[in-house]
């Protein structure tokens, strides 16, 4: 239950003792008190007993609108921090920036969404080139994170404070992306093809950064993997969760993050794994390496999500940069791979693997090496492009889903009430129609090289 605000507390407290005519000035009164209900507050959008409401909150079919209010003096700290982790100013404009390893801090805001008020949700700002970028050049479509109890130590009328069953949220710019679709498009079309990977909705943002509120774009919200996804997906968040930049060349903890069961220091999950991959004495009997392999790593998955990955393009991942991946120790099937972060996908990229990955350097990037060398591993990989782009990502089914989330967001993107200039990343109206036709001609090229690689 919520808790009412402390003079609305002495008020109901002074009226019970007047009705009973038994309070002492200094007696204690113990009154429950129904949930507060003046600013929207109930227990299925605010409350922790309440599922996570993916209807509400991750609609398909409309484009939500999201209030976030911070007073001046907040956005100066904003402002303060990011200039102490990265050298420079909001819009300074310099000749470039390195990432920090510390991830800023988070302040205090409220939130308005779906008709109702949240307080003292934790905002902060998110990202590696996407913020460094937009910071760099004063582009107030920031990327940020939402925590709806961050602050419930201070505020304890807000412990366990969700929205809508939702605890932690990613709000993603769609930088880099002037059909601002990609994210989405690309996590819907890995669930399409049977690989889980975090719900998405389409938001259109203002932010009043002190000075009254400011419109800053369409954005896509994005579930936060150990929050939710793993129960609704999985039937299970228990095991170990990490968001490794690994390459797997040698068990190092530091590239290993832990998302979950912090406080328990067990590594040995991905450590068998590793070694695994690894064991040149078992590499030398294929099915034995295969075997152990198996036991620590669900191989079979990670196949069908490289089918996925490779023939749509989504080149920001492993095999190019140690990125963008969670693992998850899913109960009875070891380690899971699970995608992530892919505003970069669905459009042509030089870093990009092909589909045989001939170029991959097994000293560089040894997961993918190791199972294409393997005859029956590769094999099951081409299946699984075969099934993907004769079932999933044929041109008149991926159309469809691209013209249906272009037509959604294109009232918010472009025209009277679309995005900004200084809250934008698209150049102009032209190109955000035109990303449409390229998104068309990516999807029509992908199927074909696909059919082809594997008929």
């Amino acid at each position: 239950m919520r808790a009412l605000p402390s003079f609305t507390r002495q008020l109901i407290g002074l009226l019970t003792c007047g009705a009973l005519l038994s309070c002492r000035p200094d007696a204690t009164t113990t009154v429950t008190l129904p949930p507060e209900t003046d600013d929207g507050w109930s227990e299925a959008s605010h409350g922790s007993a309440a599922a996570p409401n993916y209807a509400e909150v991750f609609a398909d079919d409309v484009v939500r609108r999201l209030d976030i209010q911070m007073t001046a003096a907040q956005w100066s700290s904003v402002r303060a921090n990011m200039t102490a982790l990265w050298g420079f100013d909001f819009g300074a404009r310099g000749p470039g920036f390195a990432i920090p390893r510390k991830d800023p801090d988070y302040i205090d805001v409220t939130l308005r969404s779906h008709g109702r008020t949240w307080s003292h949700v934790g905002f902060r700002l998110k990202g590696n080139s996407s913020l460094g970028s937009a910071w760099l050049n004063g582009n107030y479509k920031l990327p940020f994170r939402l925590n709806f109890d961050r602050f419930e130590d201070r505020y304890p009328e807000i412990r366990n404070q969700r929205f809508h069953g939702f605890k932690e949220l990613s709000m993603s710019p769609n930088f880099r992306d002037q059909s601002l679709i990609r994210e989405k498009t690309a996590a819907d079309i890995f669930r399409l093809a049977g690989v889980p990977a975090a719900r998405t909705a389409f938001y259109r943002v203002y932010i009043d950064f002190g000075e009254g509120a400011r419109y800053v774009g369409v954005y896509t919200m994005v579930e936060i993997i150990e929050d939710t996804m793993l129960a609704s997906q999985f039937g299970s968040d228990t095991g170990n969760v990490y968001k490794p930049t690994s390459r797997f060349l040698v068990f190092e903890r530091d590239q290993l993050e832990k998302k979950n069961n912090q406080n328990a220091d067990d590594w040995r999950d991905v450590q068998a794994f590793i070694a695994a991959l690894h064991d040149t004495t078992r590499r030398s009997d294929p099915l034995a390496w295969r075997t152990a392999l198996e036991a620590t790593f669900d191989v079979d998955h990670f196949l069908r999500y490289l089918a996925v990955n490779n023939v749509m393009v989504n080149w920001d991942v492993y095999g190019a940069l140690p990125q963008n991946a969670y693992l998850y120790n899913r109960p009875g099937k070891a380690l899971t791979w699970i995608p992530w972060d892919m505003n970069e996908a669905l459009t042509a990229n030089s870093l990009a693997l092909s589909l045989s990955m001939n170029e991959v350097n097994g000293t560089q990037w040894p997961l993918l090496r190791f199972l294409a060398d393997d005859p029956v591993y590769f094999a099951l990989y081409r299946q699984h492009v075969a099934v993907f782009q004769s079932t999933v990502f044929t041109p008149s089914r991926m159309e469809a889903l691209l013209d249906r989330h272009h037509a959604l967001i294109a009232p918010y993107a472009i025209g009277p009430n679309g995005e900004q200039a200084g809250a934008t990343y698209l150049s102009d109206a032209a190109s955000f129609t035109g990303a449409l036709a390229t998104l068309r001609a990516h999807v029509h090229s992908r199927h074909e090289q696909a059919r082809t690689f594997a008929p």
